[in-house]
């Protein structure tokens, strides 16, 4: 037996597999992104109040301060394990229309403003899995297997 006749299965790219799979990369791609600007929040709290303060949030500074980083947090690492995805994502989109149109806007729209374009680039992605759900390879997607309860 040559070469020739020894065939490697390519998978078809119009399975929804194939699908499945760039949209589990870019879930914990996200997931992975919003992780890492709430670990950057933690180490410069000030910095996140001095972004706060200047929206002209009415209502406790420090609270918002907690929301901000706690939501980027817990909520980058439901996302990368897809776990409660939609939840995630419906309690980190304010603090990413905040940040685009309160925050980062003010710095102006050119190439050089990159925290504004990733911040809009995250909301749109933050939209998508709003809509898409965790994806295939997902906690959720685990724990809706036969046999598994739960009371959610």
């Amino acid at each position: 037996m040559n070469l020739a006749q020894k065939r490697i299965p390519i998978p078809s790219r119009t399975t929804s597999s194939s699908r499945a799979h760039w949209i589990d990369y870019l879930r914990i791609s996200l997931g992975v992104i919003i992780l890492a600007k709430g670990i950057s929040f933690i180490n410069d709290r000030d910095a996140v109040q001095h972004l706060i303060e200047q929206t002209n949030f009415q209502l406790s500074i420090w609270g918002a301060v907690h929301y901000v980083v706690f939501t980027h947090l817990v909520g980058g690492l439901f996302i990368i394990l897809g776990f409660q995805t939609r939840l995630a994502c419906i309690l980190l989109f304010p603090v990413l229309v905040g940040a685009v149109f309160f925050v980062n806007i003010t710095n102006g729209f050119g190439f050089l403003n990159s925290e504004f374009w990733l911040s809009i680039f995250v909301m749109l992605l933050l939209i998508i899995f709003i809509i898409q759900g965790s994806g295939r390879f997902s906690l959720d997607n685990m724990m809706n297997k036969p046999g598994y309860q739960r009371e959610i």
